[in-house]
C-alpha cells in the first residue's frame, strides 16, 4: 500500500454532487485529480459546479489560491482507464450496490495492486463491495459529507478485512484534505445516516401528521437542539431520493423503524427532490 506522500493523482469516479465534490478538496488540497462519469455531460456538468463553486469560496476568501489554478488540476474523462496512473481512487456513483461493485472490479483491473480504493457509500456494505476485487484489505470507506467543500466531517469505514495499514491510511488522507475524521464498523448505515434517517423521517411523519408545520417542525429542532438545520430542510439539501434509497436500505436490513416516511415517497415520484431540482418540502431559486 502506498503512503501519503507518495500520492499524486486522485483518482474519482463519479461526477455528481459527492463526486465532484470530493474531486474539488482534492485538487484544493494540492493533488492532481481525474475525475471520471459514464457521459461527457455529466463530466462537463461536474466541472462547472466546481468552477462555480471555487467562485463563491474565493468571493468569501475562504480559498488560498486563485480558482483557475485549482480547476487546472481536475481533467474529466469518461473511460475508466484514464484512473490506471492514479493513486488513490474514491468512487462515488449511485447508491446501488450492483453497479459499485461493477465499478470496483473495473478498478481492480485498471489500477495498481498498491493502490487503495475508497468507497463514499453511505449505507451499502464496505464488505459486499470489496468482495468484487482480490484486495479486499485494500477497500476502505471514506463517507464524506455534503456539501463536500463546506463539511467538515469525513466518516472512515471498516469493511470485514480492511487492513489497519488502510484504515490509518484513509484517516491520514482525509486530515490532508482539511477534514476530521470518525470511524465505524461496517455495520448498515455506520453512524451518520443509522441515527439520521430516523431523525429525518420522524421529521417528516410529524409534519405529515399536522404535529406542527414544517416551518416550526424545523425552527423546534434548531432552536432546541442546536442542530444548523432541521429534518425538513436537511432533508431538501440531501436530496429526498437519497433520503428514500438509504431508509429504505436500513428499514431492509434493520427493520420497521427505518421504514421510510409516505410523503418522502411522494415527494420522490413527483420529482420534487429537494434544493436540487427547485422544490422538495421548501422551495428554492
Amino acid at each position: 500500500m502506498r503512503e501519503l506522500s507518495d500520492i499524486d493523482v486522485v483518482g474519482v469516479v463519479g461526477a455528481g454532487t459527492m463526486g465532484h465534490g470530493i474531486a474539488q478538496v482534492a485538487a484544493t488540497a494540492g493533488y492532481d485529480v481525474v475525475m471520471r462519469d459514464v457521459e461527457p455531460e455529466y463530466v462537463d456538468r461536474g466541472l462547472d459546479a466546481i468552477g462555480a463553486s471555487l467562485g463563491r469560496l474565493a468571493e468569501a476568501d475562504r480559498l488560498d489560491e486563485a480558482p483557475d489554478a485549482v480547476r487546472s488540476r481536475i481533467a474529466g474523462t469518461t473511460d475508466l482507464a484514464d484512473l490506471a496512473d492514479a493513486d488513490l481512487v474514491v468512487e462515488a456513483v449511485i447508491e446501488d450496490l450492483a453497479v459499485k461493485r461493477e465499478v470496483f472490479a473495473d478498478l481492480d483491473e485498471f489500477t495498481d495492486d498498491d493502490v487503495v480504493l475508497a468507497t463514499n457509500t453511505s449505507t451499502l456494505s464496505i464488505t459486499a463491495i470489496a468482495s468484487a476485487t482480490d484486495r479486499a484489505s485494500d477497500v476502505v470507506g471514506l463517507h464524506f459529507m455534503n456539501p463536500v467543500p463546506v463539511m467538515d466531517g469525513v466518516e472512515v469505514v471498516v469493511g470485514e478485512r480492511t487492513a489497519d495499514a488502510v484504515v490509518e491510511f484513509a484517516h491520514a488522507f482525509a486530515e490532508d484534505l482539511g477534514k476530521e475524521t470518525w470511524e465505524s464498523d461496517d455495520k448498515p448505515g455506520f453512524v451518520t445516516n443509522r441515527i439520521l434517517m430516523p431523525w429525518i423521517n420522524e421529521g417528516v411523519r410529524a409534519y405529515d401528521e399536522g404535529v406542527a408545520s414544517k416551518t416550526d417542525i424545523d425552527r423546534g429542532m434548531t432552536l432546541g437542539t442546536n442542530v444548523p438545520m432541521g429534518p425538513l430542510e436537511l432533508a431538501d439539501h440531501i436530496g429526498l431520493d437519497v433520503v428514500l434509497d438509504a431508509s429504505e436500505t436500513l428499514h431492509e436490513e434493520l427493520g420497521d423503524r427505518y421504514k421510510p416516511a409516505y410523503l418522502v415517497k411522494r415527494k420522490v415520484v413527483a420529482g420534487d427532490l429537494g434544493k436540487k431540482t427547485g422544490r422538495g418540502f421548501y422551495e428554492y431559486e
